[in-house]
């Protein structure tokens, strides 16, 4: 079993690390053709009907009390960030998203502590304070890092950071005695049918039709439902089976670190001072999750 864990687990944690750091360099390409509204919708929308077989199999499961839950985790844990990413995108490069996407566990601490009034350790405030110093310099310092001329729009890959950890701590709190394929498959049947009924009403069909890359763009988008959501998800589940939540989490310090290196050939460039706001924000993730259970 030893050995099964090492080459299993080890190797479904290299895959989501490649699978999710290069979500942001696939958002890119996808904005090609499509608004980011419309990458996130399609996104959800393929995801939804991918995951749509084991919904109707496990909607019988959910309890009427956690209902309430599973809705806040399928808008804050997908449906929200699935737009704000892109939105982040029109304005500073898929690398500086990528590195700002490794500040999640940090406000996955904070909602810890401050809503659930879990025991705060003063590495765990040090840590956060670096994270925040770290995204700071992307996002002041960041010139060569702005693909659209605007480092604010960093502020919509935070607040899609904040999402994700209001999920997280949803999960925690709440539905720690539901199936996680249950918690994924049911919370894309309540995001899934807004994200197609937008698209129905969109350009989408005459962006697809005129513009030039959209062969490009509808594989990228695809990839990103399919591979960087469903699967994806799937596979980091099968993954705290084989192992535990803190290997698991691992795939969070690497994540950054692949963002940058498909940025790196896509023809970004990159600073000391990136690189040095990178590093702080990965120092305060580490001592962040170094005290986590």
């Amino acid at each position: 079993m030893e050995k099964q864990l090492n080459t299993w687990g080890w190797g479904i944690l290299l895959f989501l690390a490649v699978m999710w750091g290069s979500s942001f360099i696939l958002i890119k390409k996808s904005l090609l053709t499509f608004s980011p509204y419309e990458v996130g919708a399609i996104r959800i929308s393929l995801s939804f009907l991918a995951l749509l077989p084991f919904a109707i199999k496990e909607f019988k499961k959910v309890k009427k009390k956690d209902w309430i839950y599973i809705i806040i985790v399928g808008l804050a844990g997908t449906g929200i960030p699935s737009f704000l990413f892109p939105l982040a995108e029109t304005g500073i490069s898929s690398a500086a998203t990528g590195i700002l996407n490794s500040l999640t566990p940090l406000f996955v601490l904070i909602f810890s502590v401050v809503i659930f009034k879990n025991e705060w350790v003063w590495t765990k405030g040090f840590g956060v304070l670096l994270g925040f110093v770290g995204a700071a310099m992307l996002i002041l310092f960041g010139e060569d890092l702005s693909s659209g001329g605007n480092n604010w729009f960093a502020f919509y890959a935070i607040l899609a950071c904040i999402f994700y950890a209001m999920s997280a701590n949803t999960v925690n709190q709440y539905l720690q005695e539901v199936h996680t394929l249950t918690i994924t498959s049911v919370s894309f049947s309540i995001i899934g049918p807004p994200a197609i009924l937008y698209l129905l009403m969109s350009d989408v069909s005459t962006h697809i039709a005129e513009n030039p890359n959209a062969t490009t763009s509808l594989i990228s988008v695809s990839i990103l439902a399919i591979g960087g959501t469903v699967i994806a998800s799937l596979l980091f589940f099968r993954l705290v089976q084989l192992s535990n939540a803190v290997f698991a989490s691992m795939v969070a310090y690497l994540i950054p670190i692949v963002a940058l290196i498909f940025a790196f050939f896509d023809g970004e460039s990159l600073s000391i001072i990136h690189l040095f706001g990178m590093i702080l924000i990965l120092i305060g993730v580490y001592l962040t999750r170094r005290q986590s259970k």
